[in-house]
């Protein structure tokens, strides 16, 4: 599989979130071609404004390795990591970031999100998480669309 694919993936788990009532948000971690962790975002139902995508599946693939060391890891998102989730990917050591869409192109009306700016990521991790933005940009921003849509009073 490749980093599309793996897109593909994090995108369905979104739209299962989407099914389940919660923000359209979904996130991957792969490690030598195998999936250890999927997620969506759960932060409406688990009243938790950290229950994001991204926290969600490190927790999964940390309780896979039994370890809070992801090196060796590439995450997929369904948009970029905001500043909360990028800090925690490099505390996980994770070494490769792959995200769909940019958080300038979801912010929707009446949801507010964090913008990331991009020195963060060299930052973040001691400059070693390399990441590779705009995957599958065209089908992360429909399910956006779709969300904003059904979801956000004009």
């Amino acid at each position: 599989m490749n980093d599309e694919d793996y897109m593909r993936l994090a995108i369905e788990k979104a739209r299962e979130g989407v099914r389940h009532g919660q923000l359209p948000f979904g996130a991957c971690i792969v490690k030598d071609g195998k999936v250890v962790g999927c997620a969506h975002n759960t932060i409406l139902r688990d009243k938790n404004l950290t229950a994001h995508a991204e926290i969600n599946t490190i927790h999964e693939a940390c309780h896979v390795f039994d370890s809070l060391d992801l090196s060796g890891c590439t995450i997929y998102c369904t948009c970029e990591p905001c500043p909360m989730c990028l800090g925690a990917l490099g505390l996980a050591n994770i070494d490769r970031i792959v995200y769909g869409a940019r958080i300038s192109d979801v912010k929707m009306d009446g949801y507010v999100v964090l913008d990331t700016p991009g020195e963060l990521f060299s930052i973040i991790g001691d400059g070693k998480i390399s990441a590779r933005g705009n995957v599958l940009k065209e089908e992360n921003l429909v399910l956006f669309r779709e969300w904003e849509k059904d979801n956000i009073k004009k």
